[in-house]
């Protein structure tokens, strides 16, 4: 007898291991999180010199296209050199170069500006660091003797926390004074060992851009293998979508954040603010973080320019105000555009939530990455829309009460306006038979 085979039970039999392979994993997740936790850690730990390479080619993708397409390409084609794959080579090659030099070149001129200046502003704080917490106190004593209310407030905060203060010094402070030092020296080692995997990653980097087309050919290659040709497109058109998504915003907020550290130098230099390409650079830097992001700087910069003169911060805490409004309101809309699509509310929710899990880079990266996600819901929710017949604009959803079966929308009508018309409609209807019978 000839055994037929029946594909219905090859089916049920991966779907019984793909049920009992994730009861598996949901089971090691909960008890065994933490082993699957730290091994995910030092896989990453790893891996740090290959993304490394990977974001640096990235980031570096758009100067290399636009050096190669506007420079390289169009001195090849004066010279009257045909495009072989040797050329295509030596051609990619050159933009490389180019495109290196260019960034280390920018960036020596920025730091050999900046870090001089830098290093000699915390030179000065540390040696005039009494000086300036006399005059803080100094002129914290005259505020209070000019506020008597005030002297007694502070005075009974400081008696409340002084002997918390002191507890804590002694029980807490002191004796893990070794574990500090200990911290502090593995922090030492962590940053050599970043600075190597950065080397690394530089080198890994070069070879990315070399073969980029060859990589993303493959990626294609491998999602039309695994999905039919419509998912295939969808894939890669998302795919897209995200890099438009990441590289105009992040792109966008350097050069943003950067002119608002021009800004920021140039208006501290004519007020005359302490310590002016300190706070600037201290603002621009911290300016990459939306919406928090001037005030994360500002803070810290204002307390500095305290410290020396009291006035002047107050000038310094007029002008990030201003400056922050000028940049959400004209400089970042110009340059960002509407680069992600989200409303003020997501914006804040997803720095929340990445900052949260992922600290100060998951609030550089958190709202592009949510912009990805909230598209992705956005396109779903259409396409499930589209299959009922449903309008996808969000104006026929803002006052809809419920959709009849012809696919009309009924306005929603609170029960206290619906009680109010029908109170109209029924002192309308009086006055008409009133009318009516005056007539008569």
């Amino acid at each position: 007898m000839k055994f037929k085979f029946d594909k219905k039970y090859l089916y049920w039999g991966i779907t019984a291991f793909l049920v009992i392979a994730a009861g598996i994993l949901f089971y090691y997740i909960l008890f065994h999180g933490s082993s699957l936790s730290s091994g995910f850690s030092s896989f990453i730990g790893i891996s740090m010199p290959i993304i490394d390479g990977l974001v640096l080619a990235y980031l570096m993708t758009p100067i290399l296209n636009k050096i190669e397409k506007c420079i390289i390409k169009p001195l090849y084609i004066k010279a009257k050199l045909p495009m072989t794959p040797k050329n295509k080579r030596r051609m990619r090659g050159l933009s490389i170069l180019v495109t290196i030099v260019l960034i280390l070149v920018v960036l020596y001129e920025f730091f050999g500006l900046i870090i001089p200046e830098v290093v000699r502003s915390i030179q000065s704080i540390i040696f005039q660091f009494p000086i300036y917490i006399n005059n803080l106190s100094n002129w914290a004593m005259g505020l209070m003797k000019n506020n008597p209310d005030l002297e007694e407030v502070v005075d009974a905060l400081i008696n409340q926390y002084s002997s918390k203060i002191l507890d804590y010094v002694n029980s807490n402070l002191l004796p893990n004074l070794n574990g500090l030092v200990r911290t502090l020296s593995s922090s030492v080692l962590g940053v050599f060992k970043a600075m190597w995997n950065f080397v690394i990653g530089f080198i890994i980097s070069i070879y990315v851009l070399g073969s980029k087309e060859k990589f993303a050919g493959q990626a294609k290659k491998i999602a039309y293998a695994l999905f039919d040709r419509k998912v295939g497109n969808e894939v890669i058109s998302n795919f897209r979508f995200i890099h438009s998504t990441f590289i105009g915003f992040i792109g966008g907020k350097i050069v943003d954040s950067i002119i608002i550290g021009i800004i920021c130098f140039i208006c501290t230099t004519i007020i005359g603010t302490p310590y002016a390409i300190l706070v600037s650079v201290i603002i621009g830097v911290t300016n990459l973080i939306p919406f928090f992001g001037p005030w994360i700087g500002g803070v810290p910069s204002a307390l500095l320019v305290l410290m020396v003169d009291p006035i002047q911060a107050l000038y310094f805490v007029i002008l990030i105000m201003v400056i922050q409004q000028f940049d959400g309101n004209i400089l970042g809309p110009k340059i960002l555009g509407d680069s992600t699509g989200l409303s003020g509310f997501w914006v804040i929710f997803a720095i929340t939530i990445f900052g949260g899990l992922f600290g100060v880079f998951g609030m550089v990266v958190g709202v592009p990455i949510f912009a990805v996600f909230y598209a992705a819901v956005k396109a779903s929710v259409n396409r499930m829309l589209k299959k009922k017949n449903l309008p996808t604009d969000l104006g026929p959803y803002l006052t809809v009460g419920q959709i009849d079966e012809s696919m009309g929308f009924t306005e929603y009508v609170p029960p206290v306006k619906k009680k109010r018309r029908k109170e109209e409609s029924g002192n309308k209807a009086s006055d008409s038979s009133k009318t009516e019978g005056n007539a008569l």
